[in-house]
């Protein structure tokens, strides 16, 4: 049986399958606890002008500030110049944030900033509070700028929900892969973002983030399969939640089940799962797997809280402080169009990955 992008595919749970739920992918991926969802970000962007946004006959007609439909390519988001999420709160949780195609411009409240992409990551654990921007900079004038970007949000424990603030980068050179052969001569890489692989382990975490205790499980990886390329996801003795995002690609098999790329995949980590790709295109995903925090749940936009009171004390910080302020001139910040990878965080540090 083939699992058609046109159908929500449920499946009980039977001592011969790992797969518990298939699903059609969306706009925003629904995820499992401790992950509160993932952002999929896939736009083909103009050749940007001097202030690195679209030429301006490409904004003509578009809700600027609240641009989500696709048009000419590409949406310009909350942007107004330039695409993306300008100056906005996040308290409570964190993001995981991978870059594979364009750049983004961080600015935040601490006073830092950066410039990551091309498969870089950035690691930001929000906690107590902290108001930053996100643009996507238009940097090439003579050419498209396209974008591919995953932004995925990990919940935090209630005893972390107030942790200091604090952003890692993990520059794109430095993040291990682990590359599987089969007996075929295919090959199987897996970037290791969170968590480990047989004997690939992720770099280290920010200090408060969920991920920073390994008895949490957290794996975040991004597999890509050669067409005859094949990989066995190790069955884990811990319950924890663990879920496929087949974005794109040909058709796989699944422990023996064809499926069809824009799926969502939730299975049973205690069973061992054999992906198999089947066409020349290969295969792409996206992999999610932890152990739940089972906590309540409340989020309110950029807010995420463990009860109402919670919410209470998040919101009324932020309008009394605004998380220290907005230390730059608009909110729309963009870095200069040749400022390359760069990160410089609160404490005035600047790293760059030929640095690393």
């Amino acid at each position: 049986m083939v699992i058609s992008k046109s159908l929500n595919y449920n499946l009980e749970m039977t001592k011969n399958t790992p797969i518990k739920e298939i699903k059609n992918l969306g706009f925003h991926w629904e995820t499992l606890d401790p992950f509160l969802f993932c952002a999929f970000h896939q736009d083909h962007f103009p050749p940007g002008n001097e202030k690195l946004g679209p030429h301006p006959s490409f904004l003509e007609g578009r809700m600027r500030g609240n641009d989500f439909t696709k048009r000419d390519g590409f949406r310009m988001y909350h942007g107004q110049q330039v695409p993306g999420f300008p100056g906005h709160p996040h308290a409570g949780f964190e993001t995981i944030t991978l870059v594979e195609k364009g750049y983004v411009d961080h600015s935040d409240s601490l006073g830092a900033k950066g410039r990551f992409g091309f498969g870089d990551v950035q690691w930001m654990t929000a906690g107590k509070g902290v108001l930053h921007s996100e643009m996507f900079p238009l940097v090439n004038q003579d050419e498209d700028n396209p974008l591919l970007l995953f932004q995925i949000w990990l919940n935090l424990p209630k005893r972390s929900k107030k942790v200091e603030p604090h952003f890692k980068m993990y520059w794109n050179e430095t993040i291990p892969v682990e590359v599987i052969e089969n007996s075929k001569g295919k090959k199987a890489s897996v970037k290791i973002i969170a968590g480990k692989l047989c004997k690939t382990e992720a770099l280290s975490p920010t200090p408060d983030s969920f991920a920073a205790k390994a008895e949490n499980n957290v794996n975040v990886w991004r597999i890509s399969l050669e067409e005859e390329a094949s990989l066995s996801l190790p069955k884990n003795e811990l319950p924890t939640n663990r879920a496929l995002y087949f974005f794109e690609g040909g058709n796989i098999e699944l422990n023996g089940k064809e499926i069809e790329s824009g799926h969502q995949i939730t299975l049973d980590a205690q069973q061992e799962t054999e992906l198999v790709s089947t066409s020349k295109e290969g295969a792409e995903f996206l992999y999610l797997e932890a152990l739940p925090i089972n906590e309540p749940v409340l989020q309110r936009g950029p807010f995420v809280a463990s009860s109402p009171e919670e919410m209470n004390e998040f919101i009324m910080d932020y309008q009394q402080t605004e998380y220290g302020g907005w230390p730059f001139d608009v909110y729309e910040n963009v870095h200069p169009v040749d400022a390359g990878r760069f990160a410089q965080h609160s404490d005035g540090k600047v790293e760059h990955p030929s640095k690393n």
